[in-house]
């Protein structure tokens, strides 16, 4: 029998396993194997005596042995179990079909409404846009909320944080953002929240409306690789509208829990616990993220709100440090101002945009001057007003502020149910130059 037809004969009848490795130590954390050889980031299946597989992600190579963090928990599993590569990195199925989907961090739905087609698939983890692909944020992104469109006016592309502490209104917020913006694909990433947060906010802040939305969940009770993950599958869904020319408003609640997800991984791995427990690659991290929003030349944009949450409003806690740093801008949520009825209670003080001069007109940027001024002169002698002490009269600019608080306060108020175009807000914010 010929060398050929031999080969034939072997490659017909054989059916051979695919490589396979064996555990060798479990950790509370991280699994060690033995007998393969794959890449740090690479996905690993672990398999049960009953069958059962859960994935893993590489996260220690070693001359001899790797180490992988499960996506789910390390219960049922000994050593001795058989482990195989199931691909090499992470990828996440993208697509049209997704859209009005409520899925997990690896891409599978989880809301009841069937298997999700599509022939498509992006890497979870890519590089940020190059510097100089990067297009120049020229365009108003309105977003519905007179506070954001007429004092911090974000452009097509920008990058803005919405810090607070828990419990001001970051949800409502939100949901005022996703149904006032004219985005044509919304991508909202829910991380490491409380799973009752989940409907409650499909149904309370979006009235159940998905029209061209999509919804990636990791809830708190996920483990720290989905939670860490989700919020790079969301930016990778994002990327692939923004790479079919779509202007993709990107929504992130919470960055702070995306890091303290990383917290666990890094300490897990051994890395030294710096400012607040939190290890190097937390920090690094943030910018790997935070810096693939934007505008990049010849295709569309991704305009992101990523929240962060601010234990007892102290904006130097080093995740909101960081965050300020990385984006373009920073919206404050002020606890004073829910306890007066200000809602969104946005302390324009303390809030920020970057580009907003840049993309608004001049008359525009005077009104927000104008504006400003009065505010922080009527915040300033607000102790003197209430008690009394200050005779109008005194302070002619000061008197104006007065005469305007009435004015100012409704304009920075608005129910969550009203939605305002941006030429609206605009010639509404102009009545402040009246004298």
């Amino acid at each position: 029998m010929s060398l050929q037809k031999l080969k034939a004969r072997l490659n017909d009848s054989l059916q051979l396993s695919p490589k396979f490795g064996l555990i060798t130590k479990i950790t509370p954390t991280i699994i060690y194997a033995t007998g393969l050889t794959p890449s740090i980031g690479d996905i690993i299946r672990a398999y049960k005596d009953t069958g059962e597989y859960s994935l893993g992600m590489v996260t220690i190579c070693q001359s001899d042995s790797f180490g992988f963090t499960p996506f789910s928990f390390i219960e049922g599993y000994k050593a001795g179990d058989k482990v195989i590569l199931d691909k090499e990195g992470l990828n996440i199925p993208v697509g049209d079909a997704l859209l009005g989907r409520v899925i997990d961090p690896l891409g599978n739905p989880i809301d009841d409404k069937g298997s999700i087609h599509t022939n498509t698939l992006a890497p979870v983890i890519t590089q940020p846009i190059k510097a100089m692909k990067r297009g120049v944020i020229n365009e108003v992104f309105p977003v519905g909320i007179k506070v954001i469109d007429g004092i911090l006016t974000c452009g097509k592309g920008q990058k803005l944080g919405i810090f607070a502490g828990s419990g001001v209104g970051k949800s409502t917020l939100m949901g005022m953002i996703v149904k006032g913006s004219k985005a044509s694909i919304k991508v909202i990433a829910l991380i490491g929240e409380r799973g009752r947060e989940v409907p409650e906010f499909i149904h309370k802040n979006l009235k159940n409306n998905l029209e061209n939305t999509v919804l990636i969940v990791a809830t708190s009770d996920d483990s720290a690789l989905m939670r860490k993950y989700g919020a790079f599958s969301a930016m990778a869904i994002a990327e692939y509208f923004k790479n079919q020319g779509h202007d993709v408003l990107f929504i992130m609640d919470s960055v702070t829990r995306f890091a303290m997800a990383q917290r666990e991984i890094g300490l897990a791995l051994g890395e030294p616990p710096t400012s607040k427990g939190y290890p190097p690659s937390v920090l690094a991290l943030l910018p790997q993220l935070m810096e693939r929003a934007g505008k990049e030349e010849g295709k569309g944009s991704i305009t992101a709100f990523f929240t962060v949450l601010v234990e007892g409003d102290d904006l130097s806690d080093p995740i909101a440090d960081q965050s300020r740093s990385i984006l373009d801008g920073h919206i404050v949520l002020n606890r004073e101002l829910t306890d007066y009825g200000i809602y969104p209670p946005i302390n324009i003080l303390n809030s920020a945009s970057r580009v907003s001069n840049d993309i608004i007109t001049p008359e525009h940027k005077n009104a927000i001057k104008k504006f400003r001024r009065l505010y922080a002169l009527l915040k300033e002698n607000e102790v003197l007003i209430r008690i009394g002490s200050y005779q109008k009269g005194n302070d002619n600019e000061l008197d104006e502020a007065i005469e305007k608080k009435t004015f100012m306060e409704n304009f920075i108020k608005q129910d969550e149910s009203q939605m305002m175009n941006f030429e609206e807000i605009t010639q509404e914010l102009y009545k402040i130059q009246i004298q």
